[in-house]
């Protein structure tokens, strides 16, 4: 695929993306894939996580997907083990799995279900992938962590309380990495998307409403992703050697800094 870049440095290496059963995840592993890395896709819906892999064997050989719950340390502990066994060493992880069941509401009907479930599937997911799968990141020397946050933890937004305030705590996560695994040659960096359209968006979002989403954004369009996976590659690649703690707003210009 023509307008896939090329990063020669990324062929031959071993990437695992969490939340790759669709949307940002498998589009990031394809693009890995075209690169010549062998990926492991990891979701909690196997079916779909079957999808993905079908159309990363269409592009080459040597990939796998994994059922995990990235809120559960002993699934994360059991899929590191099988990873390190079937391919030796991690050389990018791209720590994208996120969710919850909360619904923007005003702070004082926030349910304590609601917000625990979004610091969990979001920032403690984070946190437990990163603690689980950064020792054998370290190994090698020279691994790369690409986390996933939002506008929503930048600044001040219509999502729910909990996803914003969980997102930017995957920032902090981010930079307390960055500053601790830098003497290790391990890189941490963060993307920052802002309104994506993927197909569970395309289907939620009412034609009135992405034409307001789109009307915020100063390039006038959503972000699609392509647009996410394309960053991604960057920030895996040894284009980015000198880039660790950094946070990349993929957000068509609607948050500037």
């Amino acid at each position: 695929m023509s307008h896939i870049p090329t990063f020669p440095d990324l062929a031959g290496k071993t990437a695992l993306v969490t939340g790759g059963s669709g949307g940002i995840g498998a589009e990031t592993a394809r693009w890995l894939a075209h690169n010549g890395v062998s990926v492991t896709v990891a979701g909690r819906d196997q079916p779909r996580l079957d999808t993905v892999l079908r159309s990363l064997e269409a592009i080459s050989d040597g990939h796998a997907a994994v059922r995990i719950d990235c809120t559960r340390h002993d699934e994360l502990e059991t899929a590191r083990a099988e990873f390190v066994a079937r391919r030796g060493k991690l050389d990018i992880l791209a720590a994208f799995a996120g969710g919850g069941t909360s619904r923007p509401v005003a702070l004082e009907d926030v349910t304590e279900a609601d917000w625990h479930s979004s610091l969990d599937h979001n920032l403690t997911a984070t946190f437990l992938t990163l603690k689980t799968f950064l020792p054998s990141l370290k190994q090698g020397r020279g691994g790369v962590v690409i986390t996933m946050a939002s506008t929503a933890g930048r600044a001040p937004s219509q999502a729910p309380l909990g996803y914003g305030v969980a997102k930017a705590g995957v920032i902090m996560l981010t930079q307390q990495a960055a500053h601790d695994l830098g003497p290790s040659s391990v890189r941490v960096n963060c993307i920052s998307p802002s309104a994506v359209l993927t197909d569970r968006t395309a289907a939620h979002m009412p034609p009135a409403i992405r034409e307001q989403v789109v009307l915020a954004h100063p390039v006038r369009r959503l972000g699609s992703p392509a647009d996410v996976a394309a960053a991604t590659l960057f920030l895996a690649s040894d284009s980015s050697g000198w880039l660790t703690g950094a946070t990349l707003d993929i957000a068509g210009g609607r948050l500037m800094h």
